[in-house]
């Protein structure tokens, strides 16, 4: 099979379940959003990082494509039987970033992102992550979402920004708090 099939030439693309869409569709830009939160993901898991993290951050790649392919088909449409997304995989996100706060000084303001290349992408991710839950909260309007879905990407945002600042105190860095001027 050949990687290319130019079909996609003239603009559109297929989504699960056959149909072609124009691929500025609010369907493609949300999975694609997604794909790029995965490959941020796989960028901080290259890393020089915990094995822990890592194993975690697997685990969140795979939860990842999961969503990803629902996002890509068509409500009622798919032929296929997709992968699931399980409320558990919102309790394994808030069991990590409980394990990691209780590692973590209190916060007591907002900090900027940066202090180690690990960490700043992590906060990229954040952000691209936040930016994915918005496009699919848009789509959620216009068509069928799995709530399951927007939760996981606000659980997964709430994940890498404690894990920035647990990458921050094993890595040595400073966080610094923002202090806003007066």
């Amino acid at each position: 099979m050949k990687i290319y099939t130019k079909k996609g030439d003239s603009g559109t693309t297929s989504l699960i379940g056959g149909t072609r869409v124009p691929k500025h569709h609010l369907r493609i830009e949300s999975y694609g959003t997604v794909d790029e939160l995965n490959s941020y993901i796989g960028l901080i898991r290259d890393q020089e990082i915990g094995q822990k993290e890592i194993s975690v951050l697997l685990e969140v790649q795979d939860r990842l494509f999961t969503i990803g392919s629902h996002l890509a088909s068509e409500p009622g449409k798919a032929k296929m039987v997709l992968p699931e997304l399980f409320e558990e995989d919102i309790t394994f996100l808030e069991d990590e970033i409980d394990r990691m706060d209780d590692e973590l000084e209190e916060m007591r303001s907002f900090v900027l992102p940066g202090g180690n290349t690990a960490v700043s992408y992590t906060h990229i991710a954040r952000c691209v992550c936040r930016r994915a839950e918005r496009v699919a909260v848009h789509l959620s309007e216009e068509s069928e979402v799995d709530e399951k879905i927007t939760t996981y990407l606000n659980r997964l945002s709430d994940y890498l920004f404690t894990l920035s600042r647990k990458l921050t105190k094993d890595l040595g860095a400073t966080e610094i708090a923002w202090v806003p001027k007066k």
